[in-house]
């Protein structure tokens, strides 16, 4: 039987940095991470792969990252966690014994019970290239796609299979705008006008009650009795945490969300020995402490990180899940981290906003300036701010990571708005002009 000081069970964003870290931080440590996929595709690009990639093969984390340090890699399934005799048992025979497990089996597409589901050319968003490949063959002979769910990964399916395409794809959403857990309404509708723009069509307020045809998918039919002819579907309606190996293990798992349950510092609440991280464990809100479902590759490299930091000893507490939010829609780019309006306003928190809007380089006619607006969340009790969104150029999706740090330091708009930055006409906005600072300058001023 096979020995090494940390055993990682799973392959994919959370996985592989809690291996890259664990080793890192450990280097005379043994490190095995157990997978059971042969080559493992990176999370984010799945919808890239429909359009801008155009085949699964350019969209893979390479295993030289795990080889390069020296961490053992074992394809395989695990079958079974023994938690006494501290052994992971594999369908292959390869069992490891194990100091310190890390728990990293990520989530399952989301699945409801509509009337032919099962249907050929029905497709979920699979982390499965032999899958994906077929998917994609399908689609490049489909003319009508239908999409349900406008959430980020629908909007991104949405924009990516119109590429290249000759087809009708049309988004089908319940709730009342696309991407709107994510954004205020106003960011919503900018995002929807650029999809429409780019000819896909947008049904909101609309569940799908029925997926018709025989064999094949040949429609769809709305809760209003409305029928759309369908060659293909896709179902993005989120995610479900995979935890049945923790569940056998019995191992704690959370009744709200039905993740893992675990620590500030990602240790299992019932096994101090076993860690877990990304989407099979739970995550709590920055602000208050509550579990949310918050599912992001970004998310599950945090805390991969911070349970490869904590695995032999206690050393970081997590902050909670901020939640740090981007994609891009044709040309425009949009991103929120922390609290938007709709969602600080909800928490019981008495909000002051500020907003500012300038070219995304400057002199504005330089090449490729795009107006950029950005707009921050304040708590009008303190000044401290709550959360930040922003749409333009691509700038937006480093934008928000820096309203993130703001965030998570949890600075005033007065200090926001004296934040020191380095600026170049190329990259970004004036620094006269520059839009988190001057959000933050105008909330200064309903502050007073």
């Amino acid at each position: 039987m096979l020995k090494s000081d940390v055993v990682i069970i799973g392959g994919s964003a959370a996985g592989v940095t809690a291996a890259i870290s664990c080793k890192r931080r450990n280097p005379g440590k043994t490190v095995t991470l157990i997978r059971r996929e042969q080559q493992v595709l990176i999370p984010c690009g799945i919808p890239y792969i429909f359009g801008t990639l155009g085949t699964p093969q350019k969209n893979l984390i390479p295993d030289t990252m795990l080889s390069g340090i020296d961490v053992n890699l074992v394809i395989d399934t695990v079958k079974e966690i023994n938690r006494e005799k501290k052994i992971v048992y594999t369908e292959n025979g390869n069992d490891i014994n194990f100091d310190k497990l890390i728990i990293a089996t990520g989530s399952t597409p989301a699945l409801f019970p509509i009337p032919g589901i099962d249907k050929e050319n029905v497709f979920v968003v699979k982390k499965d290239i032999s899958y994906l490949q077929a998917m994609l063959g399908k689609l490049n002979q489909a003319r009508d796609i239908i999409i349900l769910g406008g959430g980020f990964i629908g909007a991104e399916f949405a924009d990516e299979c119109k590429k290249g395409r000759d087809n009708n794809v049309t988004i089908i959403e319940k709730m009342p705008h696309c991407l709107q857990l994510a954004f205020d309404i106003e960011f919503c509708t900018e995002a929807e006008s650029v999809l429409s723009g780019r000819g896909i069509k947008i049904i909101t307020n609309q569940t799908v009650t029925g997926i018709l045809g025989d064999k094949k998918v040949t429609a769809v039919q709305l809760e209003n009795g409305e029928r759309i002819n369908a060659d293909a579907v896709i179902i993005s309606t989120g995610v479900v945490p995979n935890t049945e190996l923790a569940q056998k293990a019995g191992l704690k798992i959370s009744a709200s969300t039905g993740a893992i349950s675990v620590d500030r510092y990602m240790r299992v609440r019932n096994d101090n020995d076993i860690l877990a991280c990304g989407d099979c464990a739970v995550k709590v809100s920055y602000f208050n402490g509550i579990p949310v479902k918050t599912w992001l590759a970004s998310i599950a490299t945090h805390e991969a990180r911070l349970a490869a930091a904590n695995v032999f000893e206690t050393r970081y507490s997590g902050l909670g899940t901020v939640g740090v939010f981007s994609t891009q829609i044709g040309d425009l780019a949009i991103g929120a981290a922390g609290l938007i309006e709709k969602q600080a306003r909800e928490n019981g928190y008495n909000v002051v906003i500020g907003t500012a809007k300038a070219p995304s380089k400057h002199p504005g006619g330089i090449p490729g300036a795009v107006p950029t607006m950005v707009k921050l969340i304040f708590s009008k009790n303190d000044g401290v701010l709550l959360g930040g969104e922003a749409s333009g150029g691509a700038c937006v999706g480093e934008l928000i990571n820096v309203i993130s740090a703001c965030i998570q330091h949890q600075m005033t708009a007065y200090e926001v708005s004296l934040f020191q930055m380095g600026t170049h006409p190329m990259l970004c906005a004036s620094p006269i002009a520059y839009q988190i600072v001057n959000a933050a300058e105008d909330a200064v001023m309903k502050l007073k």
